[in-house]
């Protein structure tokens, strides 16, 4: 039997979702041809704001590439449109003159972004921030022009200027209304907004009426209705999307504001259905990403023939993709005669909550600052639950323990929404995981779709990999090794309440199964001691690793690599000398670069180590240990154009004061002098990114197998609040980290807003400050602690096969 012809017209995240839904179902069942405008294959659209702002890349938003299109026994067209829909004929024609028939047509259109029709609208340097397209010029200009202005302070504009921001640019947002993101916050959680977004450097003119876009050829500037102007040599318009219906209009389909459908995504004629953003159901046109998903499966399951209640409307629910500013806006969030409200605002935390109400039932809420009771309200809202036993109060706040229970997803029910973007439930997810035996957040997303837009439930479905695999948190504590029960903290507090001043003390009056402890223990116990009695408690280097007690770095043929210290990457001819007469005198075979901004010499043997460190007369870099290893830096604004503080300055002032001071696991710093961040601040345990009213302050950003992306901290005026931050910073860290726990995690355990309010305490800070000053320094280089050839060969022969 021949199968029946489905053409999509429009290769979007609707569109193409809603082919993969159908193949899902009857892979069989359609021959199918997609159309799509632009030259690359699906993409996810949403995550574009992610690319301007250095998390991601073009081929990471990819979502099917295209042999997944080949592999499917899918037709596609690419960089190409139809321009032509016949429904008398069933035929659609293409740009570039191909005729193609179907049975079943799907619009999948989408919409254009809404541009200004006022003077100067067509000059170079003016753009929407639509598609890849848009985004890649965008970057082209960000990397020759200084100034943008960006016109509309939605959701997606102000993503686009922070990705402005970030790739250094001055940016102002213009903005028609007095408040930020207005159909999705009223006006105190928009002014908030626009207070933290000022704080990360961008610039706001609110209330502003664009008349007019000067220049010739290319953009200059911008007009306003009050006689003002605004220089930019970069324009990005983000004011809006209408629906594409042309195709539609010419087809004599019924179409509104957009393309009419009803409850089965059917348009005016019978083989024609539409979806997506180019569509009408029940009046309304829907712009994001989860009521697109919503109508595909309706759409899927009626071309497969299977039964369905069909699609009904979409509760819509909203969160900014940019750092430090946290927000949840879900429902009806407009008062009126029968919708009631209860609002709080707590201005020492900057967070702000308002919930909307009727007939006892909560349809909508607003949060600022704090949204750790999204899921709560969400809860609230698509169940409908009766809230007429609760106080405002009650309502306001969740009860002590049942917030934590309620954002514990393992303790959700099935039915629950997991992924928003896609409608994924809990149940979902976990039936996938069992019987397709998943082993992987990139699993889940693949076999369910989960994780795949936004990416922010990609946590909770982490947590329920870890339950459905049987590695849930154990209920009773789990002792830091084999050699004891205790806890990292019962142990430190033992050691407290006990006066323990020795790793051995530990080990005999904690009653420890080894007497002597183990190698993971013994530099754990050493750690702890040293930030309990900095004064009192000698550290005890056998209990250290090998790599840091011969300040060297094992390799995997037994030799070692030597870093000496280069505060900031800075050098100087005779250090370089230094480094070329060791580097031939112990026959070094490789001289490198490190990632850190150091030379580094691999291949030292073992017996030249005091006699390396001799010759090159300088400190050791902690390339190998738990301790603040490195600060990298730009060459900032004395030599780069684009710097606006002295970045390398306050870097090697940085590294200076906390050098040689240990912490649970190895700390680094970044110091960028502009938002291009050159330094890759925004991945260092302690990132600082220079703006022209100051220095942005962001923490726990890590590398490594597991990448995290640092969260914003605030922003300072002086070098010396950095410093400060940055030592209190370290100081909480040291006291209240696991051994070998980085910072991302640590944060994650402690809560990043209980960690910002305690280093944004003056108060607290200045009391971490003075636990830090008696800590001190370990010391430093390896030939000043070695004395003697006795001792030193003593120690190349401990520990030579232990855990780096």
């Amino acid at each position: 039997m021949e199968k029946e012809k489905l053409v999509l017209i429009g290769n979007g995240m609707a569109g193409v979702r809603t082919i993969e839904e159908i193949l899902e179902r009857e892979p069989e069942r359609y021959q199918i041809t997609i159309i799509g405008e632009e030259k690359y294959p699906n993409y996810n659209r949403i995550m574009l704001s992610n690319i301007l702002q250095k998390k991601t890349t073009v081929e990471e938003i990819i979502t099917n590439p295209f042999d997944w299109y080949q592999e499917m026994g899918i037709e596609l067209f690419v960089d190409n449109r139809a321009t032509h829909l016949n429904p008398k004929k069933k035929e659609i024609e293409l740009l570039h003159g191909e005729k193609i028939s179907y049975d079943i047509c799907i619009l999948a259109t989408g919409s254009r972004a809404f541009i200004l029709p006022i003077s100067g609208a067509d000059l170079d340097g003016v753009v929407a921030f639509r598609t890849i397209e848009d985004t890649e010029k965008i970057m082209a200009a960000a990397s020759t022009y200084r100034k943008a202005a960006v016109i509309g302070g939605g959701l997606l504009g102000l993503e686009a200027a922070k990705g402005l921001v970030d790739q250094g640019m001055n940016v102002t947002v213009v903005h028609l209304e007095n408040w930020l993101m207005e159909t999705q916050l009223n006006e105190k959680a928009g002014k908030l907004l626009k207070e933290d977004l000022e704080k990360q450097g961008l610039k706001f003119k609110m209330g502003a009426k664009t008349e007019k876009i000067l220049g010739e050829k290319r953009v200059t500037g911008l007009s306003f209705a009050d006689g003002s102007e605004l220089e930019a040599d970069l324009v990005v318009m983000s004011i809006g999307i209408r629906p594409e219906t042309s195709l539609a209009k010419e087809a004599e389909l019924e179409v509104g504001r957009g393309i009419c459908v009803n409850d089965y995504l059917a348009t005016s004629d019978s083989s024609i259905f539409a979806i997506g953003e180019c569509v009408e159901h029940r009046g309304v046109c829907y712009g994001l990403v989860a009521p697109l998903y919503e109508q595909a499966k309706v759409l899927a399951d009626s071309l497969t023939g299977r039964e369905t209640d069909g699609y009904h409307g979409s509760m819509t629910y909203t969160a900014l993709k940019v750092s430090g500013c946290d927000l949840f806006s879900a429902g009806c969030i407009k008062a009126g005669d029968d919708i009631k409200t209860i609002e709080a605002y707590d201005e020492w935390n900057h967070c702000y909550k308002k919930v909307f109400i009727q007939n006892n039932q909560v349809v909508g809420t607003i949060l600022y600052g704090d949204t750790t009771e999204e899921n709560r309200f969400l809860k609230l809202i698509t169940q409908k639950l009766d809230i007429s036993e609760l106080n405002p109060i009650a309502l306001l706040a969740a009860a002590n323990g049942e917030d934590e229970a309620l954002n514990d997803v393992t303790n959700w029910d099935d039915f629950e929404t997991v992924c928003g973007c896609n409608g994924v439930t809990k149940g979902t997810i976990m039936q996938a995981i069992a019987d397709k035996n998943l082993t992987s957040v990139a699993d889940v997303t693949k076999h369910t779709k989960a994780g795949g837009s936004c990416g922010k439930c990609k946590d909770k479905i982490a947590d329920l990999l870890s339950y459905a695999l049987g590695e849930e948190a154990p209920t009773t504590s789990k002792g830091i090794c084999g050699c004891t029960d205790l806890t990292r903290d019962e142990i430190v507090l033992k050691i407290h309440q006990k006066g323990l001043k020795s790793v051995s003390e530990v080990y005999q009056e904690l009653h420890f199964k080894n007497p002597e402890g183990c190698s993971k223990c013994r530099p754990a116990i050493n750690f702890y001691l040293n930030v309990a009695f900095p004064q009192e408690h000698q550290d005890e280097k056998a209990s250290r690793y090998v790599n840091e007690r011969l300040y060297a770095n094992i390799q995997n043929d037994g030799t070692y690599s030597v870093i000496p210290r280069m505060r900031g990457g800075k050098t100087d001819p005779q250090q370089l000398l230094l480094i070329a007469k060791a580097a031939e005198k112990y026959d070094v075979p490789l001289v490198k670069i490190t990632g850190s901004q150091r030379i580094g010499l691999y291949g030292v043997k073992k017996q030249d180590l005091p006699k390396i460190w001799k010759d090159l007369d300088m400190s050791a870099a902690e390339a190998y240990a738990k301790a603040v290893r490195s600060v990298k830096t730009c060459v900032g604004k004395n030599f780069c154009r684009f710097g606006t503080q002295d970045s390398m300055g306050l870097g090697i002032q940085l590294e200076e004061r906390y050098e040689f001071i240990d912490t649970p696991h190895k700390f680094k710093m970044g110091v960028s002098a502009c938002p291009r961040s050159c330094a890759e601040s925004c991945v260092k345990d302690f990132g600082v990114i220079g703006v022209e009213n100051g220095f942005q302050i962001y923490i726990g950003g890590n590398g490594g197998t597991t990448v995290q992306e640092s969260r914003f901290l605030t922003t300072v005026e002086t070098e010396e609040e950095v410093i400060d931050i940055c030592g209190a910073f370290l100081e909480y860290y040291r006291e209240t980290g696991i051994y070998a726990e980085r910072t991302a995690p640590w944060i994650d355990r402690l809560g990043f807003e209980h960690v910002k309010q305690i280093l944004l305490d003056e108060a607290e800070r200045a009391k971490l400050l003075s636990e830090l000053e008696k800590a001190g320094k370990r010391e430093e280089p390896w030939h000043q602690t070695i004395q003697d050839t006795e001792l030193q060969q003593k120690l190349y022969t401990v520990g030579s096969g232990e855990q780096k």
